[in-house]
């Protein structure tokens, strides 16, 4: 008796490769999707799209000139929508400048314009959570914070520089370790400057069990609210 026929019958056969074409053109579908996806995140990255917010930062100080000799928060979202930050410091001369999303490249890039002209007694960083996010490491962060200090110190030799520790947040928790290192290499480093300070925001942010106090944090899970402003405010005070 001959052996059953493996082939599949016509009509079948044909629905196989029908399936099967589609799911390659899927696959391909999906690849261009993820590379269109990963150019777009490149450019992105590009310090020019802050240009907006610069100028606009620009178009205030023509109106309004800050006063020289100010303490500076500068950096990311955690700095722009800290929008009473001079209210929580009333017997200091606050100035902040914070665009949102911002990497230390995109400050250093920017330092001509939004540090040096104000000629700040002490500067306050935070950057570094946008740009773990986004694939870079810990060491590049670091690193561009050494050369924001270097190039600060050329300006201004007698101002403090002090880098606000990663905070940590239930959004980007999977960064906890990347943002403990980087934390540390910071700490490392300001230790080893004078006049380079280094404030721990990250420890006190954490519950008993080692996580993110949510209550300190807005329903983004990223963001604080003003629970976690006033903890910032309570620790950085003792610095200043």
């Amino acid at each position: 008796m001959n052996p059953p026929s493996t082939s599949l019958p016509p009509a079948l056969f044909r629905e196989k490769r029908s399936a099967g074409l589609i799911r390659t053109l899927w696959v391909m579908l999906l690849w261009a999707t993820s590379a269109s996806l990963s150019l777009d995140a490149a450019q992105d990255l590009r310090p020019e799209r802050w240009e907006g917010e610069i100028a606009e930062f620009e178009r205030g100080d023509q109106k309004s000139p800050p006063p020289k000799g100010a303490i500076l928060f500068v950096g990311s979202s955690s700095i722009r929508l800290w929008t009473n930050a001079a209210a929580m410091f009333p017997n200091r001369t606050v100035l902040a400048r914070g665009f949102g999303g911002s990497h230390l490249a995109d400050l250093n890039h920017y330092i001509d314009r939004i540090v040096l002209p104000y000629s700040p007694s002490h500067i306050l960083v935070y950057e570094g959570d946008n740009d773990l996010a986004a694939g870079k490491s810990p060491r590049q962060v670091a690193d561009d914070f050494a050369v924001f200090v270097a190039r600060t110190r050329e300006k201004l030799p007698r101002a403090r520089i002090t880098y606000i520790s990663i905070k940590p947040s239930k959004a980007r928790w999977a960064l906890a370790d990347k943002i403990r290192e980087c934390n540390g290499l910071i700490a490392r480093f300001a230790a080893d400057h004078r006049r380079v300070g280094y404030i721990d925001v990250f420890n006190p942010m954490l519950n008993r069990e080692g996580k993110p106090r949510e209550e300190l944090l807005g329903p983004d899970g990223l963001h604080m609210n003003p629970k976690g402003y006033e903890l910032w405010r309570d620790v950085i005070r003792k610095h200043l």
